[in-house]
C-alpha cells in the first residue's frame, strides 16, 4: 500500500495541503498519514532561558495538536480515505524525515508559507529542509495569495 506523509502545522495552508494530499491519495490508492510536530516552547527572559512551566505548556500544546489532528482525520475518513495521525514532539524537519523513512513514504505533501528568503535565513524553512533531505518525491503546496487564488484551487 502506498503511503503519503502529510506534515501540517494548522496554518491557513493546511486545508489546501490536505486537499492536494486527498487528490493524490485517491489517484494512487494510498493511505494518508497526517503528521504534526510540536516544538517545545523556549521562553527567554532577561535572566536567560526559563524552564518554569514548560512541561505544562508542552502538554497543553500536545493535547491541542492531538485534538486538531483527530478532527482533520475524521474529515478525510468521511471523504472515504484511509488516514492515520502522528504527533511528534521535537524538531519538525528531523521528525518528518524520520517518519517518512520509518513508514517508507512514497510521497510527502507539505505546505509552503511563502515567507521571504530573509525570514527563511533567520528562522529556517521546514519545507526547504524537507526538500533537501527527503528520499521520496515532495509535493509543495503554495500558501494562498488571497481569496481569489484560494477560490480557484
Amino acid at each position: 500500500m502506498k503511503t503519503i506523509l502529510v506534515p501540517i502545522d494548522f496554518s491557513p495552508v493546511t486545508h489546501l495541503v490536505m486537499r492536494e494530499a486527498a487528490r493524490l491519495a485517491r489517484f494512487a490508492k494510498a493511505r494518508v498519514v497526517l503528521l504534526n510536530a510540536v516544538q517545545p516552547p523556549i521562553v527567554a527572559t532577561d535572566y536567560g532561558l526559563m524552564a518554569d512551566n514548560i512541561g505544562f505548556y508542552l502538554n497543553a500544546m500536545e493535547k491541542d495538536a492531538d485534538r486538531r489532528l483527530g478532527r482533520l482525520q475524521a474529515r478525510l475518513r468521511d471523504a472515504g480515505l484511509r488516514v492515520e495521525t502522528v504527533r511528534l514532539t521535537g524538531l519538525s524537519v528531523t521528525g518528518i524525515i524520520a517518519e517518512a523513512k520509518k513508514r517508507s513514504a512514497d510521497y510527502i505533501v507539505i505546505g509552503s508559507h511563502g515567507h521571504t528568503a530573509f525570514y527563511d535565513l533567520l528562522v529556517g524553512s521546514t519545507t526547504g529542509g524537507v526538500l533537501k533531505r527527503a528520499l521520496c518525491p515532495v509535493v509543495v503546496v503554495p500558501a494562498p495569495k488571497g481569496k481569489t487564488r484560494q477560490a480557484k484551487r
